[in-house]
């Protein structure tokens, strides 16, 4: 007959080696994610955190590479200067906000036109889409690059409307102060449209069926389906994508300054562009950090009171 034979006690003090393993098992899983990451957001924090820091801190004093005998520690003065002795901040900031605007409120309602299209089933859908979209694919510059030999007086468009008897040879709609806003709002449209119909298509198809199925058995039509459905399912994706891309317009310059170069009489400068031409050109980085330290405010502001007032991320009503 088997006995039953009974472990011995451990010794007084020894380790309790498997709860102590446990122990350290179960802390590594937790720090590991941690630990991985960590080496990337210290790079990324580097590479955020010192520019942002030393804008702050150039926008405090007199700094010109040029003439290094008046470097030194201004205080305030920057931002006087700003607020006080410069009309063209005004200006551009002026018609930075106008920019921003006109080209945000066309992108978005021609990007959700453009995805409602391209969400409803038809025969070549999908090469629909890619060319929706292809044009977001395209970098800032060739866009830029393409809209300059579009309008180009001796090859572009303006000269097949002079054949067709609309306008005269050798205009350019770049270099007139009374087209070169729409011309310019044109070219960026082709590229900022694709981002909203982009953003606004993956959340309409996130829209349950279910849905609009029982709205048509209530009897309720297309333009009520879209007040009372579709556009209350798409109000957070419209906040996020109007808030990413007005502060993507406002700092727009590739664009601007390849078309226009700020012209014609400044007439399409925005206050990023003059920012850089403020350092670039004058090479005068004190008062330029002091105005890019001025549009970062500008544009956390009016971010805040955006999404504030939008309630994003709150519940649908």
């Amino acid at each position: 007959m088997a006995t039953a034979v009974t472990p011995s006690p451990p010794k007084a003090g020894a380790p309790a080696a498997p709860a102590a393993r446990r122990r350290r098992t179960g802390a590594t899983p937790r720090r590991l994610p941690y630990l991985l990451i960590g080496p990337a957001a210290l790079l990324m924090l580097g590479f955020i955190a010192y520019p942002v820091l030393s804008v702050f801190y150039y926008s405090l004093r007199d700094h010109n590479p040029t003439k290094p005998w008046r470097n030194g520690f201004a205080g305030l003065d920057n931002f006087t200067r700003v607020f006080t002795e410069d009309p063209q901040f005004w200006d551009t900031l002026t018609f930075s906000l106008k920019w921003v605007v006109v080209e945000v409120a066309l992108q978005l309602l021609l990007g959700l036109a453009l995805a409602l299209i391209v969400n409803q089933t038809f025969v070549g859908r999908a090469l629909g889409r890619a060319l929706v979209f292809s044009p977001w694919a395209v970098s800032g510059v060739l866009t830029s690059a393409i809209w300059v030999l579009l309008y180009n007086s001796q090859t572009g468009i303006t000269r097949y409307l002079a054949d067709a008897g609309v306008g005269e040879y050798g205009t350019s709609l770049l270099s007139d102060t009374a087209t070169v806003f729409p011309a310019a709002v044109l070219a960026e449209l082709w590229r900022g449209v694709p981002f909203f119909a982009i953003l606004i298509l993956a959340d309409l198809q996130s829209i349950p069926k279910d849905l609009y199925e029982a709205a048509e058995v209530d009897g309720a039509g297309r333009v009520r389906q879209f007040l009372h459905i579709t556009l209350p399912h798409l109000r957070d994706a419209i906040v996020l994508s109007t808030l990413l891309r007005a502060v993507w317009e406002f700092n727009n310059v590739d664009l601007l300054y390849t078309l226009t170069g700020g012209g014609p009489a400044g007439e399409t400068t925005t206050l990023p562009l003059y920012i850089a031409r403020t350092s670039v050109d004058a090479h005068d980085f004190g008062y330029a950090s002091a105005l890019t330290t001025v549009a970062f405010v500008i544009l956390l502001f009016c971010s805040t009171v955006y999404l504030r007032l939008s309630k994003f991320g709150g519940e649908n009503r």
